[in-house]
């Protein structure tokens, strides 16, 4: 059994569930992005989309991230996917402020 505190997290099929679940956020706030400054890049009702997708990724990430550690399974991997999806959010939240 490994301590919440050990560093010595190795569940590789954990760490490529999350990777794949970035990915796929991540492309889908893209695509988003894409269809917003291809269709109207000046609406900011379409701008919103994209730092959106990313902050339900990454809460889905950090829900994911509570299940994972009640069943006692390496959820730091987990928590590390729901900040990078929150770190990328913040970045794109000035979408909308530039719409106008």
């Amino acid at each position: 059994m490994t301590d919440d505190v050990e560093k010595r997290w190795n569940d590789p099929t954990a760490y490529r569930a999350a990777v794949l679940y970035d990915l796929a956020v991540i492309v889908a706030a893209f695509g988003w992005l894409i269809v917003y400054l291809v269709t109207d890049p000046t609406s900011s009702a379409w701008a919103v989309g994209t730092p959106a997708i990313l902050l339900l990724g990454g809460l889905g990430a950090f829900f994911q991230t509570y299940r994972v550690w009640k069943r006692r399974g390496g959820w730091p991997v987990w928590q590390g996917a729901g900040w990078f999806l929150f770190v990328l959010m913040l970045l794109t939240l000035s979408l909308p402020v530039t719409a106008d």
